[in-house]
C-alpha cells in the first residue's frame, strides 16, 4: 500500500457535495433552495412529524381502547398428536421440539395440550401441560415433567 493509491472507504464519498448560499455564480444562492419566505424558510423553521396545520392529527383522530400487558407471556401450544413422531421411551424436551421441526420460535414457552392420540411411552419436559394431555401420557406409563 502506497500513499499514492489511498482511497475513502466506500460509500463514505457522495458527488452531490455541493455549497449552499454562496452567491449567485453557484446555481443555488440568495435563498439557498428554501423558497421565498414561509416557515420553512425561517431557521429552526421545521414542523413535528405528525402535525397537520392545525387539523386534528390522526393519531388523536383514531379511537383508543384497553391496553397492553407489558408481563403477558406468549406460550406456544402443541398437540399430543405432534408428539408421534418421537421414538417409544425417547425424552422430549423444548430443544428436541425444535430439531424435529415440531416449534420454531418457542417463544415464553412450550405447553402440551391434550387434542389428538398418543401410543408411545414418552417422558415429556414441557413449561407446562394440560390436564388432558398429562393424563394421555401418564395412561401409557410415560412421564410429565414440568421444567
Amino acid at each position: 500500500m502506497n500513499l499514492s493509491n489511498l482511497r475513502p472507504a466506500e460509500g463514505s464519498k457522495h458527488s452531490n457535495n455541493f455549497r449552499v448560499g454562496r452567491g449567485h455564480g453557484s446555481g443555488n444562492g440568495k435563498t439557498a433552495g428554501k423558497g421565498h419566505k414561509g416557515q420553512k424558510a425561517r431557521s429552526g423553521g421545521s414542523i413535528r412529524p405528525g402535525f397537520e396545520g392545525g387539523q386534528m392529527p390522526l393519531y388523536r383522530r383514531i379511537p383508543k381502547r384497553g391496553f397492553t400487558n407489558r408481563n403477558t407471556k406468549e406460550i406456544v401450544g402443541i398437540n399430543i398428536s405432534a408428539l408421534e413422531a418421537f421414538d417409544n421411551d425417547a425424552v422430549v424436551t423444548v430443544e428436541t421440539l425444535i430439531e424435529t421441526g415440531i416449534v420454531r420460535n418457542p417463544r415464553d414457552g412450550v405447553k402440551i395440550l391434550g387434542n389428538g392420540e398418543l401410543t408411545k411411552r414418552l417422558t415429556v419436559k414441557a413449561n407446562g401441560f394440560s390436564a388432558a394431555a398429562k393424563e394421555k401420557i401418564e395412561a401409557l406409563g410415560g412421564i410429565a415433567e414440568v421444567i
